[in-house]
C-alpha cells in the first residue's frame, strides 16, 4: 500500500493508480471538488464515508472512497438531502433512478421544511438565526438545489406575494443577507482562482436583479474558471469597450424576462464586436434558443448544473450554439 502525498502522485508502470493507494483530505477534496470541512462531516454526521487513519489521526481515502464521493455529489445533484444518502447506497451500487428509492414528495417535503425554518428566521430578523439555518441547507444539499429549489423559490414568493404591514421589510432583509453571503463565497472563489482565466457575467439591463445575477455567477464559479460580475446598470452599448479592456475568456448575460423581439439581433451585433465568445443565461436563455439557434451565441440555460456543463463545453468548442 502506497500514500498518495499533496505533492505527488504514485502511479504503476501502466500510469494508472493502484486499488491501494491512499490520498490525503486535501488531494481527495482537490480530485471531486468536495471540501474537507464537508468531507468531514459526511463522516463524523452522516457516517458516508470511513477512510483509514494514520497512527496521527489523518485522514487517508482510498480509490473505492472517492468513488463513493463522486457517487454521493450524483444523489446530491438530484435532490436528494444527504441524510438519506446512506440508505439509497446501502441498498444499491448502481445508480438508479430517485423516483425508485425516494419519492418526489419526500423531496419536496424537505425542501419546504428548509424553506419554513428560513422563513421563521426572516419573520423574526433573526440574523444569527438564519445564518445558522442557511450553513445548515448548505451541508445537506449542493448549491444549485440549495438555490433553485429552496431560497430562490421563497425569495420569489417573498417577493410578489400581495405585502401586509413588515413584509416588504421582510424581503429587503432576506435579499440583502443572501446577496452578501454570495459575494463572500464569490470573494473566496476568486482568492484561488486568482491565475485562472475569467469569464464576466452581467445583467441585461432591466431584466435581471442584483440576487439573480449573483445566483448565476455563483454557479458558473463552479466551472473551473474565473468569474468576475460587472455591476447592474452597465449600458449594452459599452459591454464591447469592457470586454476591450478586460479581455475575458467569455462574456456571460443574464436575463430572467421574456426576451424582447429585438434581442437576438442585438446580440448578433454584440457578438460580432467581441474578442470573446458570447453566451446568454436564465430564463431567457431557454425562451430565445430557437430564435438563437445556427447564430455563435451559447445559450446556457437557467439550471445551475445544465449552465456549467454548457458553459465547459461552449469554452471547449464541443457544443454547437
Amino acid at each position: 500500500m502506497s500514500v498518495i502525498t499533496e505533492d505527488s502522485f504514485v502511479f504503476q508502470a501502466s500510469g494508472s493508480l493502484k486499488r491501494e493507494d491512499l490520498f490525503p483530505i486535501r488531494e481527495v477534496a482537490r480530485l471531486t471538488g468536495v471540501n474537507p470541512v464537508t468531507l468531514r462531516a459526511w463522516e463524523r454526521r452522516y457516517g458516508l464515508i470511513q477512510p483509514t487513519r494514520t497512527e496521527s489521526g489523518h485522514r487517508l481515502y482510498s480509490l473505492s472512497d472517492i468513488e463513493k464521493v463522486r457517487s454521493i455529489l450524483a444523489w446530491l445533484e438530484r435532490g436528494v438531502a444527504v441524510s438519506k444518502v446512506s440508505k439509497i447506497l446501502a441498498k444499491t451500487e448502481s445508480v438508479q433512478p430517485v423516483s425508485t428509492l425516494i419519492s418526489s414528495d419526500l423531496v419536496k417535503a424537505d425542501h419546504a421544511r428548509w424553506q419554513q425554518q428560513v422563513a421563521d428566521a426572516v419573520g423574526n430578523f433573526d440574523d444569527i438565526e438564519l445564518d445558522r439555518v442557511y450553513g445548515q441547507v448548505f451541508s445537506t444539499y449542493t448549491v444549485p438545489v440549495v438555490f433553485q429549489d429552496i431560497l430562490m423559490p421563497l425569495w420569489r414568493q417573498m417577493l410578489y406575494r400581495q405585502p401586509e404591514f413588515g413584509q416588504i421589510s421582510e424581503w429587503v432583509f432576506f435579499d440583502g443577507f443572501l446577496r452578501s453571503r454570495i459575494i463572500q463565497r464569490l470573494l473566496l472563489k476568486r482568492e484561488g482562482q486568482a491565475q485562472a482565466p475569467r469569464i464576466l457575467v452581467c445583467a441585461v439591463a432591466g431584466q435581471c436583479r442584483e440576487l439573480e445575477l449573483l445566483v448565476t455567477a455563483l454557479f458558473l464559479s463552479k466551472a473551473d474558471v474565473g468569474v468576475r460580475v460587472l455591476s447592474i446598470g452597465l449600458p449594452f452599448t459599452e459591454l464591447t469597450l469592457v470586454c476591450q479592456k478586460i479581455q475575458p475568456l467569455a462574456l456571460v448575460l443574464v436575463s430572467n424576462h421574456a426576451p424582447v423581439p429585438d434581442l437576438p439581433k442585438r446580440l448578433g451585433k454584440l457578438a460580432m464586436s467581441l474578442d470573446c465568445p458570447l453566451m446568454l443565461a436564465g430564463d431567457a436563455s431557454d425562451l430565445a434558443q430557437e430564435s438563437l439557434e445556427g447564430s455563435s451565441i451559447g445559450c446556457l440555460g437557467n439550471e445551475g448544473t445544465v449552465m456549467r456543463q454548457r458553459l465547459r463545453q461552449f469554452l471547449a468548442g464541443n457544443l454547437d450554439t
